[in-house]
C-alpha cells in the first residue's frame, strides 16, 4: 500500500487552469480552411439580388433606430443549417454561439431563434422568385431543357398531434372557452396597468398565447366546413365525421408511407429531368395525387414559358381527366395505365380505347403501348424521386411550422438548397459566375 501510494504521489499530469486570463491573436477567418463548405454557401448567397429585402428595412442612413441583421447572413445561416440537417431554430441559435462555421457566417453578428425563425417562415414570395430566376439561368446555359418533367409527391408529417383533431361540437366548446380566456387576460391586464416591464412582457406574450389559440379554433371551423363539403362530394359524409386540428387547423390525417395514419401535408415537387433539379414546389392537404398534375403542369409552363415536351408522373396521377388536361396543353404524358394488371387478367387489352376515353387519353393508352414510352418512364425513380429522398435526408421529415403557406415556404427553403447543391455537383455556380 505504501509503494502504490508513494508512485501515486511522484505522477506529473496537466490539470485544467480555468481561472488564468489570457490574451489570444485569433482570426475567425482563419479558422474555416479555404476549402470549407460553409465558404461556397456564402459565396452563392452574396452573388443573390436582395433589393426586395433590403428595401422593406426600416432603418437607413441618416434615421434614428437600431441596424437590422443582413438578410444575406440569416439566408447563408438557414441554408447551410438546412445542408446539415437543422431545422430548428433554437438549434441554429445554439450552433451561432458554439460551432465555427456558423459562427463564420455571423461574423460577429448576433443572432436568436425567435429572429431566425421568423425570417425562415416570412420569406416564402422571395424565395420563390429565387427559385425561378436560378433555373431561369441553368435554361439559358443549356442545363435545364425542360424536354423531360417529372413530377411526385410526399406526405411529410404536420406539426399537430391525431390527438388535437376535434368534431364540430367540441370545437365550438373550445372557441367559447379560448374567448372567455382572452377576455379574462385583457380585464387582468388593465387592473395591473403601469407594473414593471418583465410582468408586462409576460401578459403580452399569455394574451398573443391566449388569441393565437381563439384564431387557430375559429380557423379550425372554417376548415371543418370545407372538410365537411368535401366528404359530402365523395359521398362518404354519412359514414365519416369530420374533424380538424385546433393546433394546425389546415393540416389533414393522411396515409403515410409505413401505412398509419398521421396529421400531415402533402408536398409536390416537379423536377427537370436532365439536370435533376426542383423547378416547381406547391403543398396541398390532399391526401391524394390525383389532380394535382394540372396545376403543377400550368405552373411550370408559365413560369418558364416553355411547355415541357414530356409530362411523367406514377399511377396516382394518371387519371382520365387530369391526363386530358395535360395533353391537350402540349404535354405528353409518360405514365403507367391505372390498373394495368388487373385489366391483362381480365383478359383486356390495357391500351385498346374505353368508351369514355377522350381523344387525348387513347393517344395516351397508345403512347404507352410504345417500348420507347415505357423506356423512359423507366427513369422516373432516378428524376423525380432522387429530390424526394434528398430532402427527407436533409431532414424534410416533420414540419416545425403550421399552416398552408408557412408549411409551403420551408418545402422552398429545401428546394432552394437542393438546387444550389446539385449546381454544386453540375458545376453550375462557375458557368453562372455564382462562385
Amino acid at each position: 500500500m505504501n509503494n502504490s501510494s508513494s508512485s501515486t504521489n511522484r505522477a506529473r499530469v496537466q490539470r485544467p487552469e480555468r481561472k488564468q486570463i489570457e490574451w489570444r491573436s485569433v482570426c475567425l477567418d482563419r479558422l474555416i480552411p479555404s476549402d470549407h463548405r460553409v465558404r461556397v454557401v456564402w459565396a452563392y448567397v452574396d452573388s443573390i439580388d436582395f433589393s426586395p429585402l433590403y428595401r422593406k428595412i426600416r432603418a437607413v442612413e441618416g434615421k434614428a433606430g437600431r441596424d437590422a441583421v443582413d438578410p444575406k447572413i440569416l439566408m447563408a445561416l438557414w441554408m447551410f443549417a438546412t445542408i446539415e440537417s437543422v431545422s430548428s431554430a433554437r438549434q441554429l441559435a445554439r450552433l451561432c454561439e458554439r460551432d465555427l462555421a456558423y459562427m463564420w457566417l455571423c461574423g460577429g453578428v448576433g443572432v436568436n431563434y425567435h429572429l431566425l425563425s421568423d425570417f425562415r417562415t416570412a420569406q416564402g414570395a422571395f424565395l420563390d422568385q429565387l427559385l425561378t430566376d436560378t433555373i431561369a439561368t441553368l435554361i439559358h446555359q443549356g442545363l435545364v431543357t425542360l424536354d423531360l418533367v417529372a413530377q411526385d409527391g410526399m406526405r411529410v408529417r404536420a406539426s399537430a398531434g391525431s390527438g388535437s383533431f376535434r368534431r364540430k361540437k367540441t370545437l365550438q366548446a373550445c372557441l367559447e372557452e379560448a374567448r372567455t380566456q382572452v377576455q379574462k387576460l385583457r380585464e387582468e391586464s388593465e387592473d395591473k396597468a403601469g407594473t414593471d416591464t418583465s410582468h408586462a412582457r409576460r401578459e403580452a406574450a399569455r394574451k398573443r398565447a391566449a388569441r393565437e389559440r381563439q384564431e387557430r379554433i375559429e380557423l379550425a371551423l372554417e376548415e371543418l366546413e370545407k372538410l365537411k363539403e368535401q366528404k359530402e362530394k365523395r359521398k362518404k359524409g354519412s359514414g365519416t365525421t369530420a374533424r380538424c386540428s385546433t393546433t394546425d387547423p389546415q393540416a389533414r390525417t393522411m396515409k403515410m408511407p409505413d401505412g398509419g395514419y398521421r396529421p400531415a401535408y402533402n408536398v409536390q415537387f416537379a423536377s427537370d429531368g436532365k439536370a435533376r433539379v426542383i423547378l416547381s414546389v406547391d403543398v396541398t392537404n390532399s391526401g391524394s395525387d390525383r389532380g394535382q398534375m394540372p396545376s403543377m403542369h400550368e405552373n411550370v409552363s408559365d413560369r418558364y414559358g416553355t411547355t415541357p415536351r414530356n409530362y411523367m408522373v406514377d399511377c396516382g396521377f394518371a387519371t382520365k381527366n387530369d391526363i386530358t388536361q395535360v395533353e391537350q396543353r402540349g404535354s405528353r404524358v409518360i405514365a403507367p395505365i391505372h390498373g394495368e394488371d388487373s385489366i391483362r387478367q381480365r383478359g383486356d387489352d390495357p391500351y385498346a380505347r374505353r368508351r369514355s376515353d377522350s381523344d387525348e387519353m387513347f393517344a395516351f393508352r397508345q403512347r404507352m403501348a410504345t417500348d420507347e414510352a415505357k423506356e423512359l418512364y423507366k427513369q422516373r425513380s432516378s428524376i423525380a424521386e432522387f429530390p424526394n429522398a434528398e430532402c427527407r435526408n436533409r431532414g424534410l421529415r416533420q414540419f416545425r411550422v403550421r399552416g398552408l403557406e408557412k408549411v409551403r415556404t420551408v418545402s422552398l427553403w429545401y428546394a432552394i438548397t437542393f438546387n444550389f447543391m446539385r449546381m454544386l455537383d453540375l458545376n453550375a455556380l462557375k458557368m453562372t459566375g455564382q462562385t
